[in-house]
């Protein structure tokens, strides 16, 4: 059997193996193109604490005043409540340091100016109902006079008609004597008695007529009275009643001011207290920013920074809004923390070794001044624990791991710049979450 030239020709060794090399190569680079292949993306970060409360905070002067004294270096741990600083006021009208007794002294007798006020309110409602019993009673007393004084005219006026009679009788009786003596029947002294008879007669007339214009002159005045002693006592009552609401305006403006003082009295005592700057929560005095005795600070001027000793953990991501609605809550994500060696290898998480599980616990909808978007990552009860030394600034890179495809289709779409595949589970919302996931506390 013939054999061509180029059969004849014996290849050497390393021509050989490298053609196995190749073919080899070949087939293994066939293989991985069909392997899982986990889509991902990455975003540097920042530890900081899951709840607000427990971040590094600032604590500020709540008002005005001249360090006096410190109480804590950098470094120290302080308890909630314990002494920063010692302050001293600077602002005129707080200098004196019995401003608190003072004012004290001085609602208490603001008080009791305002019970004197209120002992007057009720001298001048007593002194009214007097005056409205005496009206009362020269009013009753005017009345009786008035029904006295027409009873006596009634009286007078049939005395004076009794006594006209006796008049017209006397009269009669001395023209019939004087007929008489001048017939000379009967004796000049009979005349004489019967003229003085006709004179008491009309002087008793005269007298009962007096008596009855008096009676109703009294009659006029007791009326006239009755008449004044309502506007008499209607004046009085007004102006005890006017000298009443008088002294009710100043007790209400006196309680009023001592209402203020209290007021005063209790912002003096409360003042008092921001002399002390007071460490807010648990934690270590991170910077002191405000060094110095004698230095003067400003209302809201940050004095000193604390770190809360204990917070929970977490890491907020920055991501672009091209990976944004990759994002969802509840999502995992692997970090590598600055410090802590790791090995991650893009693709396949399973055998990364030094990174731990976190899972999106918000995500803002507002994008910052650098065009992306922030991302709030916590512990995942699916993980190790995250490192105890953690502290809030620590730096940290997050994966966010989304669908499993064969490697030649991450290749494609890597070279034509897709986007990754991201499927939402049948049944699940995008709903925002109301309760963050299970979280450990790191002390």
């Amino acid at each position: 059997m013939g054999l061509t030239a180029l059969e004849r020709v014996d290849l050497p060794d390393g021509q050989k193996l490298f053609r196995r090399w190749i073919v080899a190569l070949a087939i293994i680079g066939i293989i991985m193109m069909f392997l899982p292949w986990v889509q991902n993306f990455r975003a540097k970060g920042t530890v900081t604490a899951l709840d607000p409360a427990f971040r590094p905070q600032t604590v500020h002067a709540t008002i005005p005043g001249r360090i006096e004294e410190w109480r804590v270096f950098e470094g120290d741990t302080v308890s909630f409540g314990d002494t920063i600083a010692r302050l001293s006021e600077i602002k005129p009208e707080y200098l004196d340091p019995e401003i608190v007794p003072r004012t004290a002294e001085m609602r208490q007798a603001k008080s009791n100016s305002a019970g004197g006020y209120l002992e007057k309110v009720a001298a001048l409602d007593e002194q009214i109902r007097n005056f409205r019993r005496e009206q009362q009673n020269k009013l009753e007393l005017a009345r009786n006079k008035l029904a006295q004084s027409k009873l006596k005219v009634n009286t007078l006026q049939a005395d004076l008609a009794q006594q006209e009679v006796q008049v017209s009788i006397a009269e009669y009786q001395r023209r019939r004597s004087d007929t008489l003596v001048t017939e000379g029947l009967k004796p000049l002294t009979d005349l004489e008695a019967k003229r003085l008879k006709e004179q008491e007669a009309n002087a008793k007339y005269v007298k009962i007529a007096n008596e009855l214009d008096q009676a109703r002159t009294d009659v006029e005045q007791a009326q006239i009275e009755i008449n004044n002693v309502g506007p008499t006592y209607q004046g009085k009552i007004a102006k005890a009643m006017s000298d009443r609401a008088s002294a009710l305006t100043s007790y209400y403006n006196s309680v009023g001011d001592v209402a203020k003082l209290q007021i005063q009295e209790s912002n003096y005592s409360i003042r008092q207290g921001y002399n002390y700057i007071l460490a807010p929560q648990d934690g270590i005095v991170a910077k002191v920013l405000t060094p110095g005795i004698g230095e003067t600070v400003k209302e809201g001027d940050a004095v000193v920074s604390i770190l809360p000793s204990q917070f929970t953990a977490a890491v907020e991501i920055f991501v672009e809004p091209f990976n944004l609605p990759l994002v969802r809550q509840g999502q995992q994500v692997r970090f590598l923390f600055d410090g802590w060696p790791a090995v991650f290898f893009s693709g396949w998480p399973g055998l990364s070794y030094g990174t731990f599980v976190g899972e999106v616990v918000a995500v803002d909808n507002i994008i910052d001044s650098k065009g992306r978007y922030r991302v709030l990552v916590g512990p995942s009860d699916d993980g190790r624990d995250w490192p105890a030394a953690l502290r809030p600034g620590s730096g940290a890179e997050g994966v966010a791991l989304l669908e499993t495809v064969p490697v030649w289709y991450e290749l494609w779409r890597q070279l034509n710049a897709f986007p990754p595949d991201y499927y939402q589970d049948a049944g699940e919302s995008e709903e925002v979450k109301t309760k963050a996931p299970k979280t450990r506390v790191v002390k």
